[in-house]
């Protein structure tokens, strides 16, 4: 049923999906990019419902819990525990809860948007890279183009030791997908 009322979502508002997606797709830490509206975490949400890829969001665990979580948790959201640490009580890092996913599911796209936020950011961050590293999974290429109005996987990256080589790539592929406000949108300029 979901399937179906996303085909109609985006037939309606004219988008299509890239139905070319890597085989990694279905375990791997996902980017979503470029992240300038909150329409864009529908869009996403819709289009990989089409192209059945198994979405995972991590989100404050509040959000998963009752009576919340009872919507929350359909929609593939996992709660992690982002309170603040407290050196008298042990608690792992957001990026180890994360690669802890990768232990619990064995279809899982981790969606990570790495500019971490709606407004311009010049260095997006890079939990996205450490989280698939520390899971052993590679990174897969989420994007929405706005001006051709295609959703899509168009790529695919096992992380190496290299950081810097390897978002070059990332940048490389992202420097060509149109955002929805492109003022509020830019590739890491550490690696351009």
């Amino acid at each position: 049923m979901l399937t179906f009322i996303a085909r109609i979502m985006l037939w309606l508002a004219g988008w299509k999906v890239d139905k070319k997606i890597p085989k990694e797709s279905i375990r791997s830490v996902m980017i979503a990019a470029p992240h300038t509206s909150n329409w864009d975490g529908i869009w996403v949400r819709v289009a990989f419902a089409i192209l059945g890829i198994p979405v995972k969001i991590a989100v404050k665990d509040t959000m998963t819990k009752f009576p919340i979580g009872l919507i929350t948790k359909p929609l593939g959201f996992l709660g992690i525990d982002r309170s603040k640490k407290d050196p008298n009580k042990p608690r792992k890092s957001q990026i180890e809860q994360m690669a802890d996913f990768f232990k619990e599911f064995d279809e899982i796209a981790m969606v990570i948007a790495p500019e971490g936020t709606r407004a311009l950011r010049k260095e997006w961050k890079l939990g996205f890279y450490y989280v698939a590293k520390m899971a052993k999974v590679p990174i897969t290429f989420g994007y929405l183009d706005f001006e051709k109005k295609v959703a899509g996987v168009g790529g695919v990256l096992y992380p190496t030791d290299n950081l810097e080589a390897d978002m070059k790539k990332i940048m490389e592929f992202y420097k060509n997908i149109a955002p929805k406000y492109p003022s509020k949108y830019s590739l890491d300029q550490r690696y351009v």
